[in-house]
């Protein structure tokens, strides 16, 4: 077999390897190394492909953009457009998980990003997964002016301000607390989507 027909199985196994790595671990970074290890594949194949790890993250990224979400919650009309929004954003905050995973996930974060500054192409890797999420939230908005449900208008910045708050939970979810945090959470939740459905200030 040339290696032309070889090359689509390929890179079609790099992009499985990394988008499973990314559903494994939000966090994980997609070094060239890591990637081509977890497809079997050498780093050069990778590579040839995808010349740097760059050009990788931006390609997996890209191609999860438009993935259906399994049982999306937005989509289910028995809810107000306001618990609908909600339990989306708790999907997202499962992902995370709670106690030890939380803190794992959030000490990974730190780890890459905080406490030594990052490599242009991890900074690129953070910043692409950041966009995702912020993207899905923009999808969800949609749906809902869509629909009626909620008034049009400014859905990148109503994306970004729960996203803001999406990270601020995220964070609070590997720190120590005192309360019952689930409870709190969707309380916090709940005033955030309240604020997104309702009239947007237009300045």
């Amino acid at each position: 077999m040339d290696e032309a027909s070889e090359e689509p199985g390929t890179r079609a196994k790099i992009l499985i390897a990394a988008a499973t790595m990314l559903g494994e671990n939000p966090t994980a970074r997609l070094s060239v190394r890591a990637v081509a290890a977890r497809a079997q594949v050498s780093t050069g194949s990778l590579r040839h492909f995808f010349p740097t790890q760059r050009a990788l993250v931006e390609t997996v990224v890209a191609a999860l953009y438009d993935l259906e979400i399994p049982d999306d919650p937005i989509n289910d009309r028995s809810l107000t457009a306001e618990e609908r929004l909600v339990a989306c954003l708790q999907l997202l905050l499962r992902q995370v998980g709670v106690g030890e995973r939380a803190r794992e996930q959030w000490g990974a974060l730190y780890k890459a990003y905080v406490a030594t500054p990052p490599s242009e192409d991890d900074a690129a890797t953070y910043l692409a997964l950041d966009r995702m999420t912020r993207h899905v939230i923009e999808q969800w908005l949609t749906t809902l002016i869509d629909e009626g449900a909620i008034p049009p208008g400014r859905v990148e910045e109503r994306a970004r301000f729960l996203s803001t708050v999406m990270a601020g939970l995220t964070t609070e979810r590997a720190l120590p607390s005192e309360t019952v945090r689930v409870d709190v959470e969707a309380a916090s939740l709940r005033i955030a989507v309240r604020a997104v459905t309702s009239a947007w200030p237009a300045d």
